[in-house]
């Protein structure tokens, strides 16, 4: 009996590419046909452009590709948490579908689980292309994220990567966080990891979906998924401030009142504020990122929704579609 793999893609606004990519991946896949019973997931956002459309002439053609379609743009982590609990194969594996993930590369990840490896996460080696300011602070990222947090993300980790069956039932199972660093999670979670370098490629078609301000929002939501560092340094530099505001309050305020200093009172009270002010609203949006995740689980919303699902082109019933909460609960 032939081992069952899925191959999951998360798709947004990839209408101009998506058929070249479909091919591509698919040149890749068929040669390990023989050994695998491969099926292909699109995970979609939906899209203001045709990718839907587009996804649904390439599931007329193809019988072995599914599409999940959300109910709203839920993001690129909830697509792949989707993709992931649509998974009953004996292993996963996710790409992005902007092609700078290489499909060429999938039957190394499989070789590399046929020799045991429960995780196989691959480590994109950042080119020029990249650009200057994306390959420092994607380096910055990581070096920080090891620094203040227990978890072992070797920098360059991509959602390129194959799961295990073993690997996935812990992810439907044990983690329900409602704000997932999918990333994070798979090397939190342990199990015979191991890794391939990549180089990734320029994009098919398009541009980016990926704003500094997504990348910032990522970086925190990583960050505070897995440590507590930014409260305690809210704690230390509060309390470093404290002790230094003491010791210069008993010197430069008899100096003021024995008039060695010409610095009005209101002037040194409008300094002392402002600084003071500025420091609490500083600790405020750091407490203020963690109560919110706080208040996330204690909601416990579905992390995303499903509005349609096409196996082989045709819409399936609704009663098969599945929400993370269904399948957490």
């Amino acid at each position: 009996m032939l081992k069952t793999v899925t191959v999951l893609c998360p798709v947004y606004r990839e209408e101009a590419g998506i058929q070249a990519f479909h091919r591509r991946l698919r040149a890749a896949l068929s040669p390990l046909r023989e050994r695998y019973e491969i099926r292909v997931v699109y995970a979609l956002d939906p899209s203001p452009d045709g990718t839907e459309r587009e996804l649904l002439a390439i599931g007329a053609e193809d019988p072995t590709v599914e599409i999940l379609v959300m109910s709203r743009r839920f993001g690129h982590q909830a697509a792949l948490l989707a993709g992931m609990d649509a998974s009953e194969s004996d292993a996963l594996i996710m790409l992005d579908s902007d092609g700078q993930h290489p499909p060429e590369l999938i039957p190394e990840l499989l070789a590399r689980w046929e020799a045991g490896a429960d995780i196989v996460q691959t480590l994109r080696a950042d080119a020029d292309q990249a650009g200057w300011f994306k390959r420092k602070t994607s380096g910055l990222f990581y070096r920080v994220l090891r620094r203040v947090s227990a978890i072992e993300l070797r920098s360059g980790a991509a959602d390129f990567r194959l799961l295990t069956r073993k690997v996935l039932e812990v992810f439907r199972r044990d983690l329900k966080e409602q704000n997932p660093f999918v990333r994070g999670l798979v090397s939190w979670v342990g199990f015979n990891i191991c890794y391939v370098p990549f180089e990734p490629e320029r994009r098919a078609a398009g541009t980016t979906n990926y704003r500094l301000s997504t990348l910032l929002n990522f970086a925190i939501a990583g960050i505070c998924s897995f440590s507590k560092a930014p409260l305690r340094a809210c704690a230390t530099l509060g309390l470093a401030l404290t002790a230094s505001a003491l010791v210069a309050g008993i010197g430069l305020i008899p100096a003021v009142l024995l008039r060695v200093i010409d610095l009005p009172g209101w002037a040194l009270a409008l300094v002392g504020f402002s600084f003071v002010g500025g420091l609490q609203l500083f600790f405020l949006g750091v407490l203020g990122e963690y109560v919110g995740l706080i208040l996330d689980e204690v909601k416990a919303r579905p992390r995303y929704l499903l509005q349609r699902r096409f196996q082989g082109g045709q819409e399936v019933a609704s009663t098969a579609l599945t929400t993370r909460k269904d399948v957490s609960a």
